[in-house]
């Protein structure tokens, strides 16, 4: 069978079936992927000597070549002495997908950054949510394709949540099984 992109695998077969497990009459109604959210946290990382000169622009363009967007700068609401933070210091990046975008990573995720995880069994059912998120965190950036690890400078970690525009955590679960999700049984 061909191998087909994100977009025309929902069209061509995961609506219908979804439309016939769970009944839904109107084309509308049948549940798909909203956005994705890519975050990344560098509070650590913040501390360092020259964060914002150096270390942020590569955390920064490393970031954009995975997602193919620039990211969003999130900020410390008020300072935290345990945490060493003040109020305004960068203390993460975001990343909303939506659209092409958003199929484009979900079919590179799926495709070939799961394969390339060490160690990779499925995804654990806990990691969605009530509401039907998926939330999955990966420890090295390196296995995205576009980064190479002989010239990435800088190490990060980072978390992808998927959010689908139902509200129920069956469905959820489903809709990712049919879309190709290695999820564990």
């Amino acid at each position: 069978m061909k191998d087909l992109k994100f977009k025309e695998k929902y069209n061509k077969e995961v609506a219908a079936k979804m439309k016939e497990k769970f009944g839904h009459k109107n084309l509308l109604s049948i549940p798909k992927i909203e956005k994705v959210v890519v975050n990344v946290g560098v509070g650590k990382k913040s501390q360092q000597q020259g964060f914002e000169d150096k270390v942020l622009p590569e955390i920064v363009k490393d970031l954009s070549a995975i997602t193919g967007q620039k990211p969003k700068t999130t900020t410390a609401k008020k300072s935290i002495a345990g945490f060493k933070t003040r109020q305004g210091q960068i203390v993460g990046l975001v990343v909303t997908l939506r659209g092409n975008r958003m199929a484009d990573f979900m079919d590179r995720l799926i495709k070939i950054v799961f394969p390339r995880v060490k160690d990779f069994r499925g995804i654990e059912l806990k990691n969605i949510d009530k509401n039907g998120n998926l939330s999955i965190g990966f420890k090295e950036h390196v296995v995205f394709p576009e980064i190479s690890q002989e010239t990435s400078r800088q190490d990060f970690g980072l978390e992808v949540t998927i959010v689908p525009n139902i509200k129920n955590r069956d469905e959820a679960v489903e809709l990712y099984r049919l879309l190709g999700m290695p999820l564990k049984k």
